[in-house]
């Protein structure tokens, strides 16, 4: 297949982007109807780290990472880099270092999202870059052959179009579409309300079967308690 790069994609609102951020994974996936989470194996280089942003989606061949350094070319402040190998077998190099992200850091990127592994990994932690991840390995690569950028593509088990709104946090990384961005954070919002409520009648001591009405349907299962 010929490779592609696609220059300039569309983008969801800045400020909707930010309301994704500050709801967070585990809250955008519930609202979602539980779709547009990636694989567990996702996770962030170190436990603080938070993205949100648009999807810069990049196809590597395995073991090959120039695409990513043709990629960065076509990013702009509050971008997230999302990175897949075309090849399983191609996961287990280090396909992002230092280098990379100092030319990231310089462009505005503001994260990066790999389905592969990454090296420099106490120098990413130090320049404070969000990285989620599929391993750790200084395994080297090579630049002899270009992907493509900017093509709808599936990342640790999500599809992702250019310009969705990826989001990661300690709860891994989820991924909404960008059409659907205004619903989204709109459910997301009632739902932190509702959870904020019943928060608040957990700590006065309620119980959670009580609350959410779970004693009947212990019955109609059939349950049965002994002393």
């Amino acid at each position: 297949m010929k490779p592609k790069i696609v220059r300039n994609i569309p983008r969801a609102d800045p400020n909707l982007i930010q309301t994704l951020g500050r709801l967070g994974v585990a809250t955008l996936h519930e609202a979602q109807d539980r779709t547009g989470l990636m694989n567990a194996h996702m996770r962030p280089l170190y436990p603080a780290a938070a993205v949100a942003g648009s999807a810069i989606t990049v196809l590597c061949p395995p073991g090959d990472n120039f695409t990513i350094h043709v990629a960065i070319e076509f990013c702009r402040e509050g971008d997230v880099l999302v990175v897949a190998i075309t090849e399983a077998t191609g996961q287990e190099y280090g396909m992002f270092g230092e280098l990379l992200a100092t030319t990231c850091v310089r462009r505005g990127v503001c994260g990066l999202v790999i389905d592969a592994g990454v090296r420099d990994t106490a120098e990413l932690t130090r320049m404070d870059f969000p990285v989620w991840s599929k391993a750790i390995t200084a395994q080297g690569t090579v630049k002899a052959a270009v992907g493509s950028v900017n093509l709808p593509m599936v990342c640790a088990g999500a599809q992702v179009h250019p310009g969705d709104v990826i989001v990661g946090d300690a709860d891994g990384v989820v991924v909404v579409q960008r059409d659907a961005v205004p619903e989204v954070a709109k459910a997301a919002e009632e739902r932190r309300e509702k959870e904020a409520l019943i928060r608040r009648r957990l700590e006065r001591g309620e119980r959670g079967l009580d609350i959410y009405g779970w004693r009947d349907r212990l019955a109609q299962l059939g349950v049965e308690y002994e002393e």
